[in-house]
């Protein structure tokens, strides 16, 4: 790793005298790039280096544990905020970044210290506060708990989550009277918010008010489809309504989504077995088999299929599997006994025959004496029928192998650690971001439902004449880095200049660089490369096309660091707010020429690439994106206009536009945009036109 590191001169600006002299600063500023675009592995890269350079610095032990945090290694996380707080004790982020790192790692008081001590600088800060309150939650400290939430919302009435929260953490407790007050609070606040509906439908499914627990998780589902959860949770909910068909439509959607999803599958092959489709049954328990190998309950129902089916060998098999984990377990010997004898092994069937009257025998004495008892329980037991058609994944009585298999209660999650430091809005509630600028690059987020994939001649002719290390992509899902890519990406910078020495004048191999730099999140260096591709070749319009992107980026930063950034700009589109007037950015920034010349910049670059490409759909899009920031609404839907008529199925323009008009106060416009977006792949579109309703 310290050879690849040393061969990075280029990158990271070092003075060539020792490693200890890099540019520390200029470092610093990538790394931040990096978190704040959410590459956090390389970030770290960057942040490992600065410290070995100045490991007596606060700030990179703060930032490399956000890093940490994001990636879960949360006991990395809480060195790293411990080291910042040894070095800088005023650092007040770390103390909350530390907190959800402890809070993560179930050390509960470790969290609410750093939480207290958060707030002896900021003492009604309700990102701490609802901290410390979920963690006193999850420590079973309820009076500490609902003090620490009645505070929250004294200090913030009208901060929706903390009704969420204290509603949530009241229907825990099986209050519904003052969970369903919150949560109703909650919801005449934010109608739009599927997680709070869904928190009610599950108060009233422990209410037993199953019809108000369905009517939640539909409204849920219509805000949001796309969260597997919910299907499962209604499904429990339908099955105690005796739905079993919506019960099995609710699994087949889970695994359709999530075709490795266990729960579904056991329980949907629980209810292919009772409707006798066993072959599919038996399929289903192979899935759950396949990734739970200890599963005892899968194996006894699939041994009885089996069974059914006349597979005896194999019946006989996983009842055996049963038998050796749960010896006292009479129904897996009648089940083998039975099997061993179709299978011709009589010797077999009857030792198994009287192994279960010898246990029979063993638990009589045990029968009677708890019978007197049952019958008094006869009446709380009828109470709980329902109950019984569940088994929570913790519960291992095996007699309840025909039960629907439902999540613990577990212990209620942590809110993500949300800072200044983090470019994404966390809100997501509130905020409805336009879809991002399309930029050229080589990786793209999968596993998401995606709108078509765009052709442009310009952009394939340059994949088949440059052999770049890899196809060049035009997306506005750009993936972050891995260990691995960001050890092969260094390479390739070395290897490029190496390339660029031995002829300075290939504007194809500066290009190439840049999107290296670009990837690694060094903004800098990626303009010089793009500007030196220019000068060498001034029609190559994919270096124009990209040096806006990045000059976008760098531009997001700034406007962040001023407290002018992405926050404010996805606020100009939150359909909460959408109607209250708020400052121009062009007036936010009146006065700083530097600022207003980077947006003529890159204007000016969009200007020109569609000069030159008029049919290269993306920068008609991209300009449109920038004519937002600057309120210049008018010349972004005229934008949006050109690049839908060149490209009819173009979902992000017809999503972007489709805000735009609600800005413009052209409701019927925006809905009919954003319902041809949701149709061409954009399902956040239904989302915003719920909203607008």
């Amino acid at each position: 790793m310290r050879k690849t590191l040393l061969t990075l001169c280029a990158l990271f600006s070092f003075v060539i005298t020792a490693f200890s002299q890099i540019n520390t600063e200029q470092v610093m500023a990538i790394a931040k790039n990096a978190l704040y675009f959410e590459d956090y592995v390389l970030s770290i890269q960057y942040f490992n280096q600065i410290i070995k350079a100045k490991p007596f610095w606060a700030e990179p032990y703060f930032y490399r544990g956000v890093a940490k945090l994001y990636l879960e290694d949360y006991k990395g996380a809480e060195e790293d905020c411990s080291s910042c707080i040894d070095r800088n004790p005023y650092i007040v982020s770390a103390y909350h970044c530390r907190g959800v790192a402890r809070q993560n790692l179930k050390d509960y008081k470790g969290a609410v210290s750093d939480y207290d001590k958060a707030l002896t600088f900021d003492p009604e800060n309700r990102n701490y506060l609802i901290n410390k309150a979920v963690a006193f939650q999850q420590s079973k400290d309820t009076v500490n708990a609902e003090k620490t939430f009645d505070f929250l919302v004294k200090t913030n009435p009208n901060y929706y989550n903390a009704y969420v929260s204290r509603g949530s953490f009241y229907g825990e407790r099986k209050d519904t009277a003052r969970a369903f007050t919150d949560l109703r609070k909650a919801i005449s606040m934010d109608k739009t918010d599927p997680q709070v509906y869904a928190t009610l439908a599950t108060v009233y499914g422990q209410a037993n008010k199953y019809k108000e627990a369905l009517d939640n998780f539909n409204e849920a589902i219509k805000l949001d489809a796309k969260v597997a959860g919910y299907y499962i949770n209604r499904a429990i909910v339908r099955y105690y309504l005796n739905d079993l068909r919506g019960t099995m439509a609710d699994y087949d959607k889970v695994i359709e989504m999530e075709p490795r999803n266990a729960m579904a599958l056991y329980n949907r092959g629980l209810l292919r077995m009772q409707v006798g489709d066993n072959n599919h049954a038996i399929e289903d328990f192979d899935k759950v088999l396949q990734q739970e190998n200890d599963n005892y309950f899968a194996y006894y129902n699939r041994g009885t299929l089996r069974a059914q089916t006349g597979n005896f060998r194999g019946a006989i098999a996983d009842f055996t599997k049963v038998i050796n984990k749960y010896p006292d377990f009479l129904p897996a010997y009648s089940e083998r006994a039975e099997a061993r004898k179709k299978s011709g092994d009589m010797k077999g069937s009857e030792k198994d025959f009287w192994t279960v009257v010898n246990l029979n025998k063993q638990a009589d004495k045990i029968r009677q004496q708890k019978r007197r008892e049952q019958q008094k329980e006869q009446q709380k037991e009828q109470l709980a029928d329902d109950k019984d058609k569940v088994r929570k994944q913790s519960d291992k009585d095996m007699n309840k192998f025909k039960s629907l298999l439902v999540a613990d209660e577990t212990e209620t999650e942590a809110p993500k650690y949300s800072n200044e430091t983090r470019g994404r809005v966390q809100d997501k509630n509130i905020d409805v971001q336009l879809e991002n600028l399309f930029v050229l690059t080589y990786y793209e987020k999968g596993g998401n439902v995606k709108p078509k994939t765009y052709f442009n001649s310009a952009l394939d002719k340059f994949n088949q004449q440059y052999k770049l290390p890899h196809k060049l992509l035009l997306t506005n899902d750009e993936a972050s880095l891995d260990e691995d890519q960001v050890k092969e990406h260094f390479k390739t910078v070395d290897e490029l200049s190496k390339q660029i020495e031995q002829n300075p004048n290939d504007a194809k191999v500066y290009f190439a660089r840049s999107i290296e730099f670009l990837l690694m999140q060094d903004f800098n260096n990626a303009i010089e490369d793009l500007n030196r591709a220019i000068k060498l070749d001034p029609g190559f319009m994919l270096a124009y096309y990209n040096r806006a992107v990045v000059r976008y980026k760098q531009l997001k930063i700034k406007l962040s660091e001023e407290n002018k950034g992405e926050s404010e700009l996805a606020e100009t589109f939150s359909v909460t707010n959408l109607k209250q007037a708020k400052k121009p950015v062009s007036e936010a920034v009146a006065g700083k020429s530097n600022i207003q010349l980077e947006y003529d910049m890159i204007l000016h670059d969009f200007d020109y690439v569609t000069a030159k490409l008029p049919k290269f759909i993306w920068a008609y899009f991209n300009r449109a994106n920038i004519r937002c920031m600057h309120k210049d609404y008018r010349a972004a839907l005229a934008d949006y206009d050109t690049a839908i008529r060149l490209e009819p199925d173009f979902a992000e323009a017809f999503f972007n536009r489709g805000l735009v008009n609600l800005y413009l106060n052209e409701n019927e416009k925006s809905v009919e945009d954003l319902s041809k977006a949701g149709e061409l792949g954009i399902p956040g579109a239904y989302n915003v036109i719920k909203r607008i309703k």
